[in-house]
């Protein structure tokens, strides 16, 4: 049986080639790159490249590229760090309700410090008003923190909008995005779209867990909040992860080589599956925005089966080699906070599973997941 991996939004398999750029650093490459002897020099010029390559990538220079453990804690480290750097000048930070928990959860550790925060809400396809957006901004507003693509129903922001809005109403509130899920995928022009900080991370990418980095512009005020030996920069202290780093650039490097061609693949395939299931399954419901809007994230594809479990309709798919997420794979089998932020019912949130495609994915696979899709639903264990 052929295995169907649509998950992909949750993370992708490691590209074989970034395995083997990696190995060599996972074996006799071993230095610190700290060290001054030969081992080290080697270690660190392997970062060095990736670091290099990246930045080429997002169109910044190498030194405001800040290696993480990922993209969680790039946006803790965003967030928390811009905050209390700025907190003499003032404490108010805003950001939207169906933003990743990594964003939600640091923001609430900062109101536990006094720090306010205005949660815009959005309307049923996952969109903010852009006149909501400015009307919160004032004097004191130190952060704005938005993701770029929704992580479950693929809403994209109009941060070519939002981000020259932001710095309209208030030029020394710095602007944060969350791009883990449009990194390599859709289109950011750092300058155009005036983004101070940016998160992003590997495993989304065709490479490993365990590695991200945030970007931070020339003259964002940030405090570290790993404090050591004074690596990359000074911004985040700890010994760095030579192997994690080179595969994320070597990831990166191949991403971006063929990145047209894999968006196209991936819009293809969200297509086919948008357009077939709701042929199939009539009653089905896509959460998000239409594939016409131009505002839909090119790999996602989120829909509420009505009376239908979800847990009930991912295994059964997982029975027939069918690997997808109920949600967010972040979710941890609560409720989602974004679908219930669009006014989604509850009995159809708990109907949602997440199609997300990537490179191993072809047109046949769509047609095999609509047809075992039907025929689960259609039977008593696909209801409540």
């Amino acid at each position: 049986m052929k295995e169907i991996y649509l998950d992909h939004s949750a993370t992708t398999p490691i590209d074989p080639r970034v395995v083997e750029a990696m190995e060599p650093y996972l074996g006799a490459c071993y230095g610190n790159p700290s060290s001054l002897h030969r081992k080290g020099v080697a270690a660190r010029k392997g970062v060095q490249r990736a670091r290099e390559t990246i930045a080429e990538c997002i169109g910044v220079s190498p030194e405001e590229v800040i290696f993480t453990s990922g993209g969680t804690e790039a946006d803790n480290l965003a967030l928390q760090g811009v905050a209390r750097a700025s907190r003499r000048r003032g404490r108010h930070i805003v950001t939207c309700v169906t933003e990743h928990p990594a964003v939600l959860e640091s923001c609430r550790a900062l109101e536990n410090e006094g720090f306010e925060v205005t949660y815009l809400p959005v309307d049923e396809t996952g969109a903010i008003d852009p006149d909501e957006l400015a009307a919160t901004i004032r004097k004191e507003t130190i952060l704005v923190s938005l993701m770029h693509a929704n992580n479950e129903i693929g809403t994209i922001h109009p941060l070519e909008t939002l981000g020259p809005l932001i710095k309209e109403r208030n030029p020394r509130t710095a602007f944060h995005v969350d791009a883990v899920q449009s990194f390599g995928r859709e289109e950011i022009d750092l300058e155009a779209m005036q983004i101070d900080l940016i998160s992003v991370t590997a495993h989304k990418l065709y490479g490993p867990k365990g590695i991200g980095a945030l970007i931070r512009r020339k003259g964002v005020h940030l405090l570290p909040l790993i404090h050591g030996g004074g690596q990359e920069g000074g911004w985040r202290s700890g010994t760095e992860n030579v192997a994690g780093i080179v595969g994320f650039g070597r990831s990166v490097e191949l991403v971006f080589a063929h990145r047209q061609e894999e968006v196209a693949q991936m819009t293809a395939l969200r297509d086919r599956a948008i357009a077939r299931i709701t042929a199939r399954i009539p009653q089905a419901h896509l959460n998000g925005p239409s594939p016409e809007s131009g505002r839909r994230l090119c790999l996602n594809a989120s829909f509420a089966f009505p009376g239908a479990r979800a847990e009930i309709l991912l295994h059964a798919l997982e029975e027939a080699g069918i690997y997808t997420s109920a949600g967010s794979a972040c979710a941890g089998g609560k409720i989602s906070h974004v679908l219930t932020a669009i006014g989604l019912p509850e009995p159809l949130a708990k109907g949602t599973l997440r199609f997300s495609f990537g490179r191993s994915n072809t047109g046949g696979d769509i047609d095999v997941l609509v047809e075992t899709l039907a025929r689960l639903i259609e039977e008593p264990r696909g209801e409540e």
